[in-house]
């Protein structure tokens, strides 16, 4: 990479980037990772980190994104341990924190997911929970060792307390006794040189048989240890050499296990930094509402609605442009602080990002390439000590930049040609240009030149750009319109700014007659523009409206249809409930028929038979009012008014709606219930006033991307909450966890008092959610979270 791409990539601002990335990284081996990210120009390789970052994002909205604890590089130690070292206690901590991570992210993927391009790098982790457990368990924290980190150990302390027990008891003796405690200047038992002393007046150090180890810095006090304490004192002293040396050997013990696994370690960590790299990537997409940009390697852009990303999102207006299609070169003209420095930044700095795997906050579906290098002379390197003026610090820029461009690379000037001679600069400018463009490079430039407008239109493959400004309140509109060459615009914005018109009307009279043309066919055409814009803003809006109509229409045709469904489905019921009654009328009258007729021709009893027609009918008649009470009957007002053609009626005997089509003439209307037809008298419909069949309701039309991330952290801060506020958000922030399928999670909530501690320790006790909840050990926060896991 050359000292000017380096240069080129500061004033591109992307150092500021990876800032706000690395911001995004968890460990401190993540972040400096992504500092020292740097922009790739093979197309592949751009590709498969952009994909990686899309998987990243995609993974962060399902299961929430992954905690990178503050692992850092353990390689010098483990190759210390593998050539026989014995490591310190925050060696062997270091390790530890990097296998627990290392399980954590390993258990953040199952089975179960999808293959992604991150599988490799989550495979390539191998947590070790028994060496992880080892370090844990024997080491509490930078300088304490555990009791239990060996049976040794713990009968070598358990003997020190007893024997610091006798000493302090011996002492205690002499304290309390009459006889020396008017020696002492406090009745107090003390250490000094590992050993156990009593305060004693300097006056009266000879009337105390024993050692004297310390003095009081005023000389009035000696520390003296009694004889009577020195073989007490001696046989503690020997007890803590063995305790140092057992240390020592459970230290070297630790440390040969873990330069046993050394390479898996060294391995673990080199992926857990790519990863955390990854997901601090779709971290700041999600921040900067960012998306993966479709890549090349032909040198073509087209960005759609392109963000700076360094400039608030409330106030930055988007841009969109395109270059390397029909044309290769861009020439934006336009007033001071219009916009066209960052529109040129807005360029270079999305290449970059791009080339470093990081989403561009565009529209989806922008287009960039990949270049060699990106060149970009920006600003100026103006210095006295050196004597380099404006024209000559650009100059010595644009130097470096002729030898280096070429066919895979993007050139940025700009106020190219500034500083020097107007007529010398703009013809330096085009020359540039030109050559720039001969050996294949794609280029951008500012300038104020009207040459190098009129050196646009007239050439092949050069386009004129130019950045919006509203001469009424003297403000840019930062909007960037493309084949249109920008103006300006000095004398307008003078007279607004209340220059005499007497000056203004001289300066107009010295500027020669076919500038003056040119800017008026500049101002037909930004005219023409803004009449084509507003046509083109109409004819979106008709657009929208029809669109809109469209789909009101489509749902009444769905509603209309579904309301022709379901009466026949109702008309079909009734026909087939009637159907079913009628049959088992005639079935039963069928019977009886029979059974008469076997009476008849057994006997000649006229009045009995008279009697059995007479029960057929009555039974037909208590049918045929079973399939008229089928419906239960509703209590209804009377009608307001009288039916009229296209009122809306409900069939009493059927509970179906229909629709009044026409009155015949003996009172009777004629119906349509779906693909039925009928007619019905007035009593046996009843007049729907309120209903209208032709009354849908209507969907708001959605219209716009909206990118959803229902992103829930492995962790909560409840710290700073009292004990009510705390258990609310607990238990909310539980519930998400659980139906993100996470395995555990970290519960921030302080040592301080213990009391919110306490709250939260009740609260997860009492969910039906969480199995098991323990305190943090070293490098989780201690006594200060608790970590809890679902069942």
């Amino acid at each position: 990479m050359s000292e000017l791409y380096e240069k080129s990539l500061i004033k591109l601002e992307l150092p500021s980037i990876l800032e706000q990335l690395a911001a995004c990284a968890g460990s401190k081996g993540g972040k400096e990772a992504c500092l020292q990210l740097r922009p790739s120009s093979d197309l592949e390789e751009v590709q498969l980190r952009l994909e990686q970052t899309t998987t990243a994002a995609d993974m962060c909205t399902k299961k929430g994104n992954p905690a990178f604890s503050d692992v850092s590089d353990v390689s010098a130690s483990l190759e210390r341990a593998d050539r026989g070292g014995s490591l310190q206690c925050i060696e062997l901590l270091r390790i530890a924190n990097v296998l627990r991570c290392t399980r954590t992210i390993k258990s953040y993927v199952s089975e179960d997911d999808n293959s992604t391009v991150l599988d490799s790098l989550f495979a390539a982790l191998t947590p070790n929970k028994y060496l992880e457990d080892r370090i844990s368990g024997a080491i509490l924290s930078e300088e304490e060792i555990a009791d239990n980190a060996s049976t040794a150990l713990a009968d070598i302390r358990r003997h020190m307390r007893i024997q610091a027990g006798k000493i302090r008891d011996s002492l205690q003796k002499i304290i309390s006794s009459p006889a020396y405690s008017k020696y002492l200047r406090e009745p107090i038992i003390t250490i000094r040189q590992g050993r156990y002393v009593v305060p004693v007046k300097a006056e009266c150090k000879n009337d105390v048989p024993g050692l004297v180890h310390d003095v009081s810095a005023t000389g009035s006090t000696y520390f003296v240890e009694p004889m009577s304490a020195v073989d007490a004192n001696n046989a503690l002293r020997e007890l803590e050499l063995k305790e140092k040396k057992e240390i020592e050997r459970i230290l070297a013990e630790l440390s040969a296990e873990a330069a046993a696994h050394r390479e898996d370690i060294n391995l673990s960590y080199q992926m857990l930094v790519q990863l955390d790299l990854i997901f601090a990537k779709a971290k700041l997409a999600y921040r900067m509402q960012a998306w993966p940009p479709v890549m090349n390697d032909s040198g073509k852009i087209e960005l759609r609605k392109a963000r700076h990303p360094l400039i608030d999102s409330k106030k930055v207006v988007p841009i969109s442009l395109r270059l390397g299609s029909d044309f290769d070169t861009m020439i934006i003209t336009g007033p001071n602080t219009g916009g066209k420095t960052v529109t040129l930044k807005t360029i270079g700095l999305l290449t970059l990002m791009a080339e470093c795997g990081l989403h561009i906050p565009a529209g989806d579906g922008s287009i960039l390439s990949t270049f060699d290098a990106i060149l970009a002379d920006i600003g100026d390197e103006q210095s006295i000590t050196q004597s380099l003026s404006t024209f000559s610090s650009h100059m010595r820029t644009i130097v470096d930049v002729v030898e280096q461009c070429d066919d895979r690379t993007l050139v940025l000037y700009d106020e190219l040609g500034a500083g020097t001679d107007p007529a010398e600069g703009a013809a330096l400018a085009i020359a540039l240009i030109e050559f720039s463009r001969s050996m294949g490079s794609r280029v951008v430039a500012t300038t104020h030149y009207a040459e190098l407008k009129l050196y646009a239109m007239r050439t092949a493959g050069v386009i004129n750009a130019s950045c919006e400004f509203d001469v009424e309140t003297l403000q840019p509109t930062y909007k960037l319109l493309i084949g249109i060459p920008g103006k300006s615009n000095a004398f307008a914005i003078s007279r607004k700014l209340g220059l005499p018109e007497q000056i203004l009307k001289e300066a107009d009279n010295l500027v020669g007659q076919s500038d003056k043309d040119f800017e008026d066919v500049l101002t037909q055409l930004e005219q023409q523009r803004q009449q084509m814009e507003s046509a083109r803003v109409e004819a979106e809006r008709l657009k929208q409206e029809t669109a809109k109509i469209k789909e009101q229409s489509e749902d009444m045709r769905r509603q209309l249809q579904k309301e022709k469904d379901k009466a026949m489905e109702a008309a079909r019921k009734e026909a087939q409930f009637i159907i079913d009654e009628a049959r088992t009328a005639a079935n039963l009258a069928s019977e009886e028929l029979k059974a008469l007729r076997k009476q008849l021709q057994d006997s000649a009893d006229a009045s009995n038979l008279n009697q059995r027609q007479a029960d057929v009918r009555r039974a037909l008649n208590e049918t045929e009012d079973r399939i008229r009470a089928g419906q239960p009957q509703k209590i209804r007002p009377q009608p307001k008014r009288d039916i009229l053609v296209g009122d809306t009626v409900e069939l009493l005997k059927l509970g179906t709606k229909a629709s009044v089509i026409a009155i015949n003439k003996d009172g009777t209307y004629q119906l349509q219930a779906g693909i039925l037809k009928l007619t019905a008298k007035s009593d046996e419909i009843y007049l729907l006033e309120q209903e209208n069949p032709y009354k849908v309701k209507t969907r708001p039309a959605h219209s716009g991307r909206e990118m959803k991330v229902d992103a829930t952290p492995m962790e909560v801060d409840l710290r700073g909450m009292d004990a009510v506020e705390a258990i609310c958000t607990l238990g909310l922030y539980l519930d998400n966890a659980m139906r993100s399928g996470m395995k555990n999670v970290r519960i921030i909530h302080g040592k301080g008092t213990g009391v919110l501690r306490n709250a939260v320790h009740q609260e997860l006790k009492k969910n039906k959610y969480i199995k098991t909840f323990r305190l943090g050990v070293y490098g989780e926060g201690e006594d200060g979270v608790t970590i809890a896991e679902f069942r």
